[in-house]
């Protein structure tokens, strides 16, 4: 949505398909599909053209296919949307046509999927008759800094006129840079590169934050510290769990990919068994500090803050906050859940409700109304224990208090 806006914007003839109608027809409504203030203001002025009708696709020089790539339960690459993607495309490529995977795939996904779907459904042959090329997606929901425009981009192609005709494309709609990969796969290992980079980061501060939470330190105060040398160090912070369609998912499609090649990715796999491994921990923390107080976790209600990924946006794929009421009802609690900008999956309509008779609160995402919290207005409706599990909360200001504060490593 935002690159064809953004396309859009700067001249292009853009069409949007979507299979799914509900959808297609809020864009032409003029009504964003999801939760962003830009989005919904470039939404209103826009020419972009939104169809379920992929015979669209044979008006047009430059087709970029940007469908989900998810996992299934087992944590295996499910890549059926792209291949459903393909399939529906090839059926009206012609001759010059120039098709831009931004997907996140494992390496060698275009040139052993993408190219004979589309070689076989058009008749045609790639980089004779059409061309393909990658061009990993870059975007932060919810950053007001960075955006689709101003993020730089990395291109890789079979040949060096479809790297020619993507290079183009893009440097017609961004202000940032290109960096031109030598192939295909080099290009599609980029995006699993830097989300694997932050798991593992991640998770390593989450392993620090267990370790220090029996040793009496705070993790966040210590990474701040090392955070002030002035090189050599990126700080992570630890949290609930890790969400988003990109961080949790992306590590499994190049650990996938390289068992398929012979190859044991052992620190990726350990990364995203801690990483999994923190709802538990965030539930785990609250029993522990109830039954020090006497009090059976069989029955007690809590209440979870905060059902998407991350702070003060509505999507919700693949977040922790899931995991984290499935194990807190595991572990017998009664769970009562909230989410300003979730409301379809929240239990109760507001915040008061949901903390009525609860014990005990889980702050599971960072939203502005959440953080700006006080002890006092949890004293005020009887909440004796705060797990902050995203530590967004002052915690000198719950010293002395009468309720019980504790973060993930703090």
């Amino acid at each position: 949505m935002p690159l064809a806006l953004l396309a859009s914007k700067k001249g292009y003839v853009v069409y949007g398909i979507d299979t799914n109608k509900e959808r297609v027809q809020s864009i032409k409504d003029k009504r964003s599909p999801f939760l962003d203030d830009d989005i919904q203001k470039e939404l209103n002025k826009t020419k972009l053209v939104a169809t379920t009708n992929f015979s669209v696709i044979s008006e047009c020089k430059i087709i970029i296919i940007c469908v989900p790539t998810p996992i299934d339960k087992d944590k295996t690459p499910n890549l059926g949307l792209v291949e459903s993607a393909c399939i529906n495309i090839s059926q009206f490529i012609k001759k010059g046509t120039t098709i831009i995977l931004e997907s996140t795939v494992n390496p060698g996904v275009c040139e052993s999927i993408v190219m004979p779907i589309l070689e076989k459904g058009s008749g045609l042959k790639s980089d004779k008759d059409f061309y393909v090329a990658h061009c990993p997606e870059r975007i932060n929901p919810g950053d007001k800094k960075w955006n689709v425009e101003n993020i730089n981009r990395v291109i890789g192609s079979l040949s060096k006129k479809g790297l020619k005709i993507a290079k183009d494309f893009y440097t017609s709609i961004i202000s940032a840079e290109i960096y031109l990969m030598n192939n295909l796969k080099e290009a599609e290992a980029v995006k699993i590169v830097e989300n694997s980079f932050r798991d593992i980061n991640i998770a390593f501060v989450n392993e620090l934050a267990m370790s220090f939470s029996k040793l009496g330190i705070d993790v966040v105060n210590v990474i701040k510290g090392a955070e002030t040398k002035p090189f050599s160090f990126l700080a992570h912070y630890p949290g609930c769990g890790v969400g988003g369609h990109c961080i949790p998912v992306d590590p499994y499609y190049l650990i996938a990919h390289a068992r398929e090649n012979g190859f044991n990715h052992e620190f990726l796999s350990l990364a995203r068994k801690i990483n999994n491994n923190m709802p538990k921990y965030t539930v785990d923390i609250l029993t522990q500090v109830l039954k020090e107080k006497g009090i059976d976790p069989c029955n007690t209600k809590i209440s979870v803050l905060g059902i998407s990924y991350k702070a003060n946006i509505n999507d919700y794929r693949e977040s922790p906050s899931f995991d984290i009421v499935d194990e807190a009802k595991k572990q017998g609690y009664l769970v009562s859940v909230f989410d300003p900008y979730v409301l379809e999956k929240s239990t109760t309509e507001n915040l008061d409700d949901t903390l009525k008779n609860s014990t005990a609160v889980i702050i599971a995402t960072n939203h502005k109304e959440f953080t700006k919290l006080t002890p006092e207005f949890f004293i005020k409706n009887k909440i004796q224990v705060i797990v902050d599990g995203r530590n967004c909360l002052d915690k000198d200001q719950f010293t002395n208090k009468k309720i019980i504060y504790k973060g993930i490593g703090r």
